[in-house]
């Protein structure tokens, strides 16, 4: 009898899949390992981190890949963010450079609700090792300000505005699949009984998906302005996920200024199943980081 109850238990625990936190896969959903994602990045000039704001792999996956690319580029990194506006730049670098506290920074910068578990890690690696870090998104205020009154509402901008925005006129594409699923999401092509087609670039909503062009835009142009040719440096941008994922976004707007970049991407997923890749997983990114969806979150 006891043999027969040590047998089950081997079967039932044999039977007993493992839990990872996370998975990596290639473009063409092959797996990854940690290693060769480190040394694609460290060849990369740039190098577009997709992360799920509230989730703890993401935040330490950020930070694995940060110090090793350091290590692998002997210090040549520039790092840049999404979670820090373009007019927070100066209290940013006024941080890392040891000139103001954590407390000055927080009073000075509109720091994100989980700024310190998430973010300070890789802020401070910043500061311990001298490099630069890039407030690269467009303050909200305009981002807001497109959403509600489109593109034009930039150019009336005094000038010193302006210079905290990507360079004007702005090209948005709406035809981009990334922007074209905004306008799908929002019921842009109106009644389909309708006689008269809607155009979508016409619909009030519109002006949403060029609102989240505006921060593509700006993150591309300041962090590339960080980026200099032939100086070897490798620039790791961490931003939401739907910001770069596809290869299009801050992609988009980085290879108009610089064809010649070598852009490397990596996207966060989470899965109901991790055994199970979905479609939406092909050809997302470069690397694609599958994650369990009951993973716990930080906020």
């Amino acid at each position: 009898m006891r043999y027969l109850l040590i047998l089950l238990t081997g079967i039932c625990l044999t039977a007993m899949t493992d839990k990872p936190a996370y998975q990596l896969y290639d473009k063409k959903l092959k797996t990854l390992s940690y290693a060769k994602l480190v040394r694609q990045a460290a060849e990369a000039d740039v190098v577009l981190f997709g992360e799920l704001h509230n989730n703890p792999i993401c935040h330490w996956l950020q930070l694995q890949v940060t110090q090793d690319i350091y290590k692998a580029k002997n210090g040549k990194l520039v790092l840049a963010a999404e979670m820090f506006e373009t007019d927070n730049q100066q209290a940013l670098t006024d941080y890392v450079q040891g000139k103001i506290t954590d407390k000055e920074l927080a009073e000075k910068a509109r720091l994100w609700k989980n700024y310190q578990t998430d973010y300070r890690p890789l802020v401070d690696f910043a500061k311990k090792n001298n490099l630069v870090f890039v407030a690269a998104n467009v303050p909200r205020k305009y981002a807001s300000l497109v959403a509600k009154q489109g593109l034009p509402a930039l150019d009336a901008l005094p000038a010193d505005e302006k210079k905290l925005i990507a360079p004007l006129p702005l090209e948005v594409d709406l035809n981009l699949p990334g922007y074209k699923a905004m306008l799908d999401m929002m019921g842009t092509h109106g009644d389909s009984k309708a006689t008269t087609p809607v155009d979508p670039a016409q619909h009030p909503a519109a002006n949403f998906a060029r609102a989240q062009a505006v921060k593509d835009a700006a993150m591309a142009y300041f962090s590339l302005q960080q980026l200099t040719p032939g100086s070897g440096n490798t620039l790791l941008h961490f931003n939401g996920d739907y910001h770069s994922k596809n290869f299009e976004g801050i992609v988009w707007y980085m290879r108009k200024q610089r064809p010649d970049l070598k852009i490397f991407t990596i996207s966060s997923v989470e899965l109901e199943d991790m055994s199970k890749l979905t479609d939406e997983c092909r050809n997302r990114a470069d690397a694609v980081v599958t994650i369990p969806a009951d993973m716990t979150k930080t906020y």
